[in-house]
């Protein structure tokens, strides 16, 4: 429905005479303007007058007025197309095509570059980092909204910052989980440029539709970074597990989501005993006991699991720091320097594919030209386009796939490079903090505890990120942790490495 076809509906405005400067005021739609025209109007006797193209339904019906509508159509779409070619170009150059996220601004000397708006960066920081020391996305909202901090929308308000979109009437420190969560998926903070990452399907519809990553052109360092690539690395690993669990009073502790059962697979959840608060431990929450089917409640406490992660995170320290060579080898595999070689090979297979790719983007934009100037007959453009079309089909498949295999052999080549960092900048942990657990752990498996020799013991395979399980030979002077823990009264625990080393 057009706006003067609401308006007259709306009862709240009604004008017997309408009067453009041409057709193509009143639409492009040749479909939608014919029917205003021939329908529309005349059923709520409205005049319409369009100057320039001669028109005035007073006098009759014009014969061109359709003919008129229908070119302006073809305008429309010509613009469109070239327009959408222009995009190609820039987007695939590395040029952003949208603006800047939060906590960046444009460049005053280059709009095509953005910068650290910094009083904005320090809110970013502190979200990335609130989300490693285990807060979620609800808690952090609602911390800024005690402190009173100014959400996004807000913040440009403030700073006369215009932004696309209609503005929602809510408080100004009205912060949502949703507006967290879409901040801490945004990799543009890595210094990076994402393009194509929505499209429309057509000129005539402006909605805009989300495309696959798979689609996406990303180019990487071209702006200064907010936040460290490993970081946000550490972010999207943590965010992509399931949520944490509470007790029923609200406590959550920084292990839950990270114990899976050795045995079942599902999760362990977190409890405290009801005689004595202070013993806190997990269980099973598949055990057949809650109406599950695991066979064993794979009970194990806090203050014994803490014990055992922060030993062995110590004693992978000391193997980092001791025995380099054979820690890297350990983490790293004898494959990386073949990857290496095989990801450059492919990378220079991509640069040639992306320019050929512009290549044909630029003959077939001459191409057209010269039909629409005669130079070429339509016959020789179909052909000649038909060509290009098939060739650049067949090339997005290739960039595609290459894209993909790249980028999952840089992700191997980061994560790897990423975790070392990591491992030696704990070298010196006294005390297991959320941060440094989830930094380090992707997930633990908790075995049932098993009578060996007369003795109770339990074992622990811990899973970390990026690299999972690691071998420490045995051969080292690396003694696994020695814990022990009195889980009821005459029963005591103690810590077994599992079979495959930690």
């Amino acid at each position: 429905m057009s706006t003067y076809e609401r308006l007259v509906n709306s009862q709240n405005f009604f004008s017997p005479y309408l009067t453009q400067e041409d057709l193509s005021r009143l639409g492009r739609n040749y479909i939608e303007v014919g029917r205003l025209t021939e329908e529309f109007f005349p059923d709520h006797e409205i005049r319409l007058v369009a100057v320039s193209d001669n028109i005035d339904t007073a006098e009759g019906e014009n014969e061109l007025a359709p003919i008129r509508n229908l070119f302006n159509e073809w305008y429309a779409r010509d613009i469109s197309k070239k327009r959408r070619i222009s995009n190609k170009i820039k987007g695939n150059s590395g040029e952003p095509m949208g603006l800047p996220p939060y906590g960046y601004i444009k460049d005053p000397n280059n709009p095509k570059h953005w910068v650290i708006d910094e009083e904005a960066a320090q809110v970013v920081r502190r979200i990335f980092d609130m989300t490693l020391e285990g807060f979620g996305t609800e808690q952090i909202a609602t911390q800024f909204e005690k402190e009173g901090i100014l959400t996004p929308q807000a913040y440009w308000i403030q700073k006369g910052i215009g932004r696309p979109g209609k503005t929602k009437t809510r408080p100004a420190t009205k912060w949502n989980g949703s507006t967290i969560t879409h901040l801490l998926y945004q990799q543009e903070y890595c210094g990076d440029i994402l393009n194509f990452k929505t499209y429309s399907k057509s000129y005539k519809n402006k909605k805009r539709i989300h495309n696959a990553p798979e689609n996406w052109v990303v180019f990487q360092n071209i702006h200064e970074p907010i936040i460290e690539r490993a970081v946000f690395e550490q972010v999207q690993q943590k965010r992509g597990k399931m949520r944490k669990r509470r007790t029923s009073n609200g406590e959550h502790n920084m292990f839950s989501g990270l114990l899976v059962c050795a045995d079942c697979g599902c999760n362990l959840h977190f409890h405290f005993n009801q005689g004595n608060p202070e013993i806190k431990y997990f269980n099973c929450s598949n055990y057949k006991g809650n109406r599950g089917t695991c066979q064993s409640t794979h009970y194990i406490r806090v203050d014994f699991l803490e014990e055992v992660v922060l030993g062995e995170i110590r004693r992978l320290t000391k193997f980092a720091s001791l025995y380099e060579d054979d820690f890297l080898k350990a983490v790293i595999g004898h494959s990386q320097q073949a990857d290496e070689a095989d990801r450059k090979l492919k990378e220079k297979e991509l640069k040639a594919l992306l320019a050929r790719d512009e290549e044909l983007d630029g003959l077939f934009e001459r191409i057209y030209e010269d039909n629409v100037s005669g130079k070429i007959s339509d016959e020789r453009f179909s052909r000649m386009s038909r060509r290009y079309e098939d060739e650049q089909k067949e090339l997005t498949e290739k960039i595609k796939q290459l894209r993909s295999e790249i980028e999952k052999q840089s992700s191997r080549t980061m994560t790897t490079d990423m975790f070392i960092s990591l491992v030696r900048k704990y070298t010196r942990a006294k005390k297991l903090t959320p941060r440094m657990l989830n930094e380090l752990v992707e997930k633990i498996e908790v075995f049932n505890a098993e009578k060996v020799n007369g003795v109770w013991e339990q074992r622990l395979r811990i899973h970390y990120n990026c690299v999972g399980t690691i071998e420490i030979p045995s051969a080292l002077p690396l003694p696994t942790p020695d814990v022990s823990v009195n889980t009821r009264k005459g029963v005591v625990v103690n810590y077994a490495p599992c079979d495959v080393a930690i």
